[in-house]
Protein backbone atom coordinates (compact mmCIF):
# COMPACT_ATOMS: atom_id res chain seq x y z
CA UNK A 1 0.00 0.00 0.00
CA UNK A 2 3.08 2.81 0.89
CA UNK A 3 4.15 1.62 -2.65
CA UNK A 4 1.31 2.27 -4.40
CA UNK A 5 1.10 5.63 -2.50
CA UNK A 6 4.26 6.75 -3.32
CA UNK A 7 3.77 6.44 -7.29
CA UNK A 8 0.58 7.77 -6.74
CA UNK A 9 2.12 10.53 -5.09
CA UNK A 10 4.10 11.47 -7.92
CA UNK A 11 3.89 13.35 -10.67
CA UNK A 12 5.42 15.26 -14.41
CA UNK A 13 2.41 17.15 -15.22
CA UNK A 14 2.51 20.30 -15.61
CA UNK A 15 0.07 22.28 -13.40
CA UNK A 16 -1.43 25.98 -14.77
CA UNK A 17 -3.47 28.34 -12.90
CA UNK A 18 -5.68 30.62 -14.42
CA UNK A 19 -5.71 34.13 -12.60
CA UNK A 20 -7.46 37.59 -13.19
CA UNK A 21 -6.13 40.72 -11.27
CA UNK A 22 -8.31 42.47 -9.22
CA UNK A 23 -5.84 45.17 -8.94
CA UNK A 24 -2.59 46.19 -10.83
CA UNK A 25 0.55 43.69 -9.78
CA UNK A 26 3.46 45.31 -8.52
CA UNK A 27 6.83 42.93 -9.59
CA UNK A 28 8.92 46.29 -9.75
CA UNK A 29 13.28 46.32 -10.49
CA UNK A 30 15.74 47.07 -7.83
CA UNK A 31 14.48 50.85 -8.88
CA UNK A 32 11.00 50.31 -7.69
CA UNK A 33 9.96 50.76 -10.74
CA UNK A 34 6.58 48.88 -11.77
CA UNK A 35 6.61 48.78 -15.36
CA UNK A 36 8.49 45.41 -15.82
CA UNK A 37 7.05 41.86 -15.27
CA UNK A 38 10.08 39.91 -12.43
CA UNK A 39 8.68 36.77 -12.25
CA UNK A 40 11.34 35.74 -9.44
CA UNK A 41 8.85 38.89 -7.80
CA UNK A 42 5.64 36.87 -8.08
CA UNK A 43 7.60 33.24 -7.15
CA UNK A 44 9.50 34.77 -4.03
CA UNK A 45 5.96 36.44 -2.86
CA UNK A 46 4.38 32.60 -3.34
CA UNK A 47 7.43 31.16 -1.54
CA UNK A 48 6.95 33.43 1.33
CA UNK A 49 2.90 31.94 1.65
CA UNK A 50 4.13 28.84 1.01
CA UNK A 51 6.20 29.00 4.37
CA UNK A 52 3.51 31.12 6.36
CA UNK A 53 0.87 27.73 5.45
CA UNK A 54 3.89 25.35 6.25
CA UNK A 55 4.33 26.79 9.68
CA UNK A 56 0.55 27.11 10.58
CA UNK A 57 0.46 23.02 10.09
CA UNK A 58 3.20 22.10 12.63
CA UNK A 59 5.86 22.62 9.74
CA UNK A 60 8.80 24.72 9.95
CA UNK A 61 11.03 26.40 7.14
CA UNK A 62 14.62 27.41 6.91
CA UNK A 63 16.53 30.28 5.56
CA UNK A 64 17.11 29.48 2.16
CA UNK A 65 19.94 31.74 1.88
CA UNK A 66 21.85 29.20 4.78
CA UNK A 67 24.70 27.72 3.20
CA UNK A 68 24.27 24.92 5.82
CA UNK A 69 20.50 24.38 4.05
CA UNK A 70 22.22 22.32 0.92
CA UNK A 71 21.41 18.85 -0.48
CA UNK A 72 18.72 16.58 1.32
CA UNK A 73 19.16 18.39 4.93
CA UNK A 74 16.35 21.02 4.17
CA UNK A 75 13.16 22.03 5.11
CA UNK A 76 9.99 20.97 3.60
CA UNK A 77 10.00 24.28 1.63
CA UNK A 78 13.34 24.01 0.10
CA UNK A 79 12.39 20.47 -0.77
CA UNK A 80 10.00 21.88 -3.13
CA UNK A 81 11.33 25.41 -3.68
CA UNK A 82 14.80 24.87 -3.68
CA UNK A 83 17.87 26.37 -1.47
CA UNK A 84 21.76 26.19 -1.79
CA UNK A 85 22.64 22.96 -3.46
CA UNK A 86 19.34 22.13 -4.12
CA UNK A 87 17.24 22.98 -7.77
CA UNK A 88 13.87 24.30 -7.55
CA UNK A 89 11.29 21.08 -8.55
CA UNK A 90 9.55 23.16 -11.12
CA UNK A 91 10.10 25.71 -14.15
CA UNK A 92 7.51 28.79 -13.37
CA UNK A 93 6.10 30.92 -16.10
CA UNK A 94 4.00 33.36 -16.27
CA UNK A 95 2.11 33.26 -19.41
CA UNK A 96 -0.60 35.99 -21.31
CA UNK A 97 -4.33 35.27 -21.55
CA UNK A 98 -3.46 33.66 -24.90
CA UNK A 99 -1.21 31.24 -23.32
CA UNK A 100 2.16 32.39 -24.46
CA UNK A 101 5.13 33.60 -22.34
CA UNK A 102 4.41 37.22 -21.27
CA UNK A 103 7.63 39.28 -21.41
CA UNK A 104 9.35 41.30 -19.14
CA UNK A 105 10.01 44.47 -20.64
CA UNK A 106 7.84 46.23 -23.09
CA UNK A 107 7.16 44.90 -26.62
CA UNK A 108 8.18 47.50 -29.10
CA UNK A 109 6.11 46.46 -31.39
CA UNK A 110 2.72 45.56 -29.33
CA UNK A 111 3.24 48.22 -27.57
CA UNK A 112 2.36 46.42 -24.46
CA UNK A 113 3.19 47.14 -20.95
CA UNK A 114 4.69 43.78 -19.42
CA UNK A 115 3.12 44.82 -15.94
CA UNK A 116 0.12 42.81 -15.32
CA UNK A 117 -2.71 45.12 -14.82
CA UNK A 118 -5.98 45.29 -13.15
CA UNK A 119 -9.07 42.96 -14.70
CA UNK A 120 -6.04 41.17 -17.01
CA UNK A 121 -6.27 37.85 -17.39
CA UNK A 122 -2.79 35.67 -16.90
CA UNK A 123 -1.30 32.26 -15.83
CA UNK A 124 1.02 30.98 -13.44
CA UNK A 125 2.14 26.94 -14.66
CA UNK A 126 4.51 24.82 -12.90
CA UNK A 127 6.15 22.28 -14.87
CA UNK A 128 7.84 19.51 -12.76
CA UNK A 129 11.43 19.03 -13.76
CA UNK A 130 11.60 16.02 -11.04
CA UNK A 131 8.84 14.39 -9.70
CA UNK A 132 6.71 16.46 -7.37
CA UNK A 133 4.43 14.64 -4.71
CA UNK A 134 1.13 15.27 -4.42
CA UNK A 135 1.42 16.45 -1.06
CA UNK A 136 3.71 19.03 -2.72
CA UNK A 137 0.87 19.97 -5.29
CA UNK A 138 -1.50 20.04 -1.86
CA UNK A 139 0.14 22.75 -0.54
CA UNK A 140 1.20 24.84 -3.17
CA UNK A 141 -2.78 24.67 -4.44
CA UNK A 142 -3.31 25.77 -0.82
CA UNK A 143 -0.65 28.53 -0.76
CA UNK A 144 -2.15 29.83 -4.01
CA UNK A 145 -5.89 30.25 -2.54
CA UNK A 146 -4.62 31.71 0.66
CA UNK A 147 -2.63 34.07 -1.53
CA UNK A 148 -6.20 35.02 -4.19
CA UNK A 149 -8.86 34.27 -0.82
CA UNK A 150 -6.83 36.14 1.92
CA UNK A 151 -3.63 38.04 0.77
CA UNK A 152 -2.04 39.44 -2.10
CA UNK A 153 0.91 38.61 -4.11
CA UNK A 154 3.77 40.55 -5.71
CA UNK A 155 6.64 42.66 -4.77
CA UNK A 156 4.59 45.07 -2.93
CA UNK A 157 1.31 45.02 -1.78
CA UNK A 158 -0.39 47.93 -0.52
CA UNK A 159 1.10 51.62 0.54
CA UNK A 160 -1.31 53.90 2.46
CA UNK A 161 -5.03 53.36 1.83
CA UNK A 162 -6.60 56.54 1.31
CA UNK A 163 -10.18 58.15 0.72
CA UNK A 164 -8.81 61.57 0.49
CA UNK A 165 -9.69 62.45 -3.56
CA UNK A 166 -7.03 64.83 -4.15
CA UNK A 167 -4.46 62.04 -3.59
CA UNK A 168 -6.42 59.17 -4.54
CA UNK A 169 -4.95 58.64 -7.93
CA UNK A 170 -1.06 58.64 -6.55
CA UNK A 171 0.93 55.67 -6.60
CA UNK A 172 1.92 55.41 -2.91
CA UNK A 173 -2.26 54.97 -2.46
CA UNK A 174 -3.01 52.26 -4.48
CA UNK A 175 -3.51 48.58 -3.84
CA UNK A 176 -1.63 46.01 -6.08
CA UNK A 177 -1.38 42.53 -5.67
CA UNK A 178 -5.26 40.68 -5.49
CA UNK A 179 -6.18 38.58 -7.39
CA UNK A 180 -9.10 35.81 -8.15
CA UNK A 181 -8.41 32.12 -9.28
CA UNK A 182 -10.39 31.38 -12.21
CA UNK A 183 -9.16 27.75 -12.77
CA UNK A 184 -7.15 24.78 -12.43
CA UNK A 185 -5.62 22.37 -15.02
CA UNK A 186 -5.52 19.68 -14.34
CA UNK A 187 -8.25 19.89 -11.64
CA UNK A 188 -6.84 19.38 -7.90
CA UNK A 189 -7.50 16.80 -5.55
CA UNK A 190 -5.98 17.33 -2.65
CA UNK A 191 -5.26 15.21 0.58
CA UNK A 192 -7.09 15.73 3.66
CA UNK A 193 -5.34 18.20 6.12
CA UNK A 194 -4.24 15.31 8.26
CA UNK A 195 -1.86 14.18 5.81
CA UNK A 196 -0.57 16.92 4.60
CA UNK A 197 -0.27 17.45 8.45
CA UNK A 198 1.75 14.44 8.90
CA UNK A 199 4.03 15.26 5.62
CA UNK A 200 5.20 18.87 6.80
CA UNK A 201 6.11 17.15 10.13
CA UNK A 202 7.92 14.37 9.17
CA UNK A 203 11.31 14.27 11.56
CA UNK A 204 13.77 14.10 8.33
CA UNK A 205 13.19 17.66 7.08
CA UNK A 206 15.35 20.30 8.69
CA UNK A 207 14.61 22.45 11.64
CA UNK A 208 16.16 26.15 11.91
CA UNK A 209 19.45 26.19 14.01
CA UNK A 210 18.98 29.58 15.43
CA UNK A 211 16.29 30.13 17.99
CA UNK A 212 16.81 33.68 17.98
CA UNK A 213 16.13 33.93 13.85
CA UNK A 214 13.37 31.27 14.00
CA UNK A 215 11.76 33.15 17.02
CA UNK A 216 12.21 36.43 14.13
CA UNK A 217 9.98 34.41 12.28
CA UNK A 218 7.37 32.37 14.25
CA UNK A 219 4.80 35.43 13.49
CA UNK A 220 4.64 34.83 10.03
CA UNK A 221 2.44 31.83 10.24
CA UNK A 222 -1.12 31.38 9.77
CA UNK A 223 -1.04 29.94 13.66
CA UNK A 224 -0.69 34.13 14.25
CA UNK A 225 -2.97 35.60 11.05
CA UNK A 226 -6.12 37.42 11.08
CA UNK A 227 -8.37 38.36 7.99
CA UNK A 228 -11.34 40.44 8.02
CA UNK A 229 -13.23 40.86 4.18
CA UNK A 230 -15.27 43.44 3.31
CA UNK A 231 -13.55 46.31 5.56
CA UNK A 232 -10.64 48.45 4.33
CA UNK A 233 -8.29 50.72 6.94
CA UNK A 234 -7.72 54.13 5.19
CA UNK A 235 -7.13 57.67 5.90
CA UNK A 236 -10.51 59.60 5.56
CA UNK A 237 -8.73 63.11 6.00
CA UNK A 238 -6.08 64.98 7.12
CA UNK A 239 -6.39 65.11 10.15
CA UNK A 240 -8.38 61.39 10.57
CA UNK A 241 -6.62 57.67 9.32
CA UNK A 242 -8.53 54.57 10.98
CA UNK A 243 -5.34 52.60 9.24
CA UNK A 244 -2.46 55.06 11.67
CA UNK A 245 -5.32 54.31 14.63
CA UNK A 246 -4.64 50.74 14.75
CA UNK A 247 -0.71 50.94 13.80
CA UNK A 248 -0.54 53.21 16.68
CA UNK A 249 0.81 56.20 14.97
CA UNK A 250 -0.69 59.84 14.67
CA UNK A 251 -3.27 60.58 12.75
CA UNK A 252 -2.42 64.13 11.27
CA UNK A 253 -0.48 64.64 8.43
CA UNK A 254 0.19 68.16 9.76
CA UNK A 255 4.47 69.25 9.31
CA UNK A 256 6.08 68.64 12.88
CA UNK A 257 8.02 71.96 11.68
CA UNK A 258 5.17 74.12 11.20
CA UNK A 259 2.05 72.74 11.33
CA UNK A 260 0.64 72.62 7.96
CA UNK A 261 -0.27 69.93 5.41
CA UNK A 262 2.31 70.18 2.50
CA UNK A 263 1.12 67.05 0.42
CA UNK A 264 4.16 65.77 -2.54
CA UNK A 265 6.12 67.29 -4.14
CA UNK A 266 5.21 70.78 -2.20
CA UNK A 267 7.99 71.63 1.07
CA UNK A 268 7.85 72.81 4.28
CA UNK A 269 8.27 76.54 3.97
CA UNK A 270 10.12 76.42 7.10
CA UNK A 271 12.80 74.16 6.32
CA UNK A 272 13.03 74.04 2.70
CA UNK A 273 12.70 70.19 3.14
CA UNK A 274 9.94 68.00 2.03
CA UNK A 275 8.01 67.74 5.36
CA UNK A 276 8.50 65.39 8.61
CA UNK A 277 4.88 64.58 9.41
CA UNK A 278 3.07 63.93 12.44
CA UNK A 279 1.35 60.39 10.99
CA UNK A 280 5.29 59.27 10.61
CA UNK A 281 5.72 58.82 14.38
CA UNK A 282 4.23 56.70 17.04
CA UNK A 283 1.22 57.98 19.58
CA UNK A 284 3.58 56.52 22.27
CA UNK A 285 7.45 55.98 20.81
CA UNK A 286 7.76 53.65 23.75
CA UNK A 287 5.06 51.16 22.84
CA UNK A 288 6.54 48.09 21.67
CA UNK A 289 2.92 46.65 20.30
CA UNK A 290 2.66 49.64 17.93
CA UNK A 291 6.65 49.63 17.05
CA UNK A 292 6.17 46.33 15.74
CA UNK A 293 2.75 46.84 13.85
CA UNK A 294 4.05 49.87 12.20
CA UNK A 295 7.49 48.24 11.01
CA UNK A 296 9.91 51.06 9.58
CA UNK A 297 11.51 51.47 6.85
CA UNK A 298 13.62 48.41 6.22
CA UNK A 299 10.77 46.35 8.12
CA UNK A 300 7.68 45.38 6.77
CA UNK A 301 4.55 46.69 8.32
CA UNK A 302 1.98 43.77 10.11
CA UNK A 303 -1.32 45.12 9.04
CA UNK A 304 -2.07 45.31 5.56
CA UNK A 305 -5.71 46.54 3.96
CA UNK A 306 -6.93 46.96 0.97
CA UNK A 307 -9.69 49.51 -0.63
CA UNK A 308 -10.94 47.81 -3.34
CA UNK A 309 -11.97 44.79 -3.22
CA UNK A 310 -11.68 45.38 0.52
CA UNK A 311 -10.00 43.18 2.50
CA UNK A 312 -7.81 43.65 5.81
CA UNK A 313 -4.90 41.40 7.19
CA UNK A 314 -2.41 41.01 9.77
CA UNK A 315 -0.30 39.11 12.29
CA UNK A 316 0.08 39.21 16.00
CA UNK A 317 3.54 37.98 17.74
CA UNK A 318 3.40 35.46 20.58
CA UNK A 319 4.55 37.29 23.94
CA UNK A 320 3.76 40.59 22.51
CA UNK A 321 0.08 41.31 20.88
CA UNK A 322 -2.74 38.41 20.61
CA UNK A 323 -5.49 37.97 18.71
CA UNK A 324 -8.25 39.96 21.28
CA UNK A 325 -5.69 42.98 21.33
CA UNK A 326 -5.46 43.33 17.70
CA UNK A 327 -9.67 42.97 17.20
CA UNK A 328 -9.69 45.60 19.84
CA UNK A 329 -8.08 48.13 18.14
CA UNK A 330 -9.61 47.26 14.81
CA UNK A 331 -13.13 47.39 17.11
CA UNK A 332 -11.86 51.33 17.71
CA UNK A 333 -11.95 52.23 14.51
CA UNK A 334 -14.49 50.29 12.84
CA UNK A 335 -16.59 49.83 15.71
CA UNK A 336 -18.30 46.75 16.78
CA UNK A 337 -21.02 45.58 14.06
CA UNK A 338 -20.45 45.05 10.23
CA UNK A 339 -17.47 42.78 10.01
CA UNK A 340 -15.68 39.69 11.00
CA UNK A 341 -12.75 38.57 12.78
CA UNK A 342 -11.29 35.22 11.51
CA UNK A 343 -8.33 33.60 12.74
CA UNK A 344 -6.06 31.65 11.29
CA UNK A 345 -7.15 28.47 12.53
CA UNK A 346 -10.61 29.34 10.50
CA UNK A 347 -8.40 29.83 7.54
CA UNK A 348 -6.61 26.89 7.57
CA UNK A 349 -10.26 25.13 8.04
CA UNK A 350 -12.06 26.53 5.33
CA UNK A 351 -8.79 26.04 2.84
CA UNK A 352 -9.25 22.59 3.77
CA UNK A 353 -12.49 22.43 3.91
CA UNK A 354 -13.98 18.77 3.36
CA UNK A 355 -10.93 17.14 3.36
CA UNK A 356 -10.47 15.78 7.22
CA UNK A 357 -10.31 16.92 10.69
CA UNK A 358 -7.51 19.38 12.00
CA UNK A 359 -6.06 16.98 14.46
Amino acid sequence: MNEERETMGLTKGERTYRLRALTDLWTGDLNGKSDRLITTGLLGSIRWWFEVLVRGLGGSACDPSDTKCEDRNHCVVCELFGCTGWARKFRFEVLDKNGKIREARNNAETKISPQIKKDEEFSLRFTPLRPIRVEEWTLLDAALRLIAEYGAIGGKTVFKPTDELSRAGETHHQDYGIVEILEVDPPITNLNITEVKKYVREERWRKPESKAKDADLAWASLKFFWFVGGKTLTRENTSDSSFNKVLGRKESKACCDCGQVHNPPNKCPKTKRHPKRESEHLVNRNDEISKWLAGSQRESKKVFSFKNPARTFGFVKPGLIDFNAVKGRLTNAWGQNGWDFLTGDKVIDQLFAGKGDRS
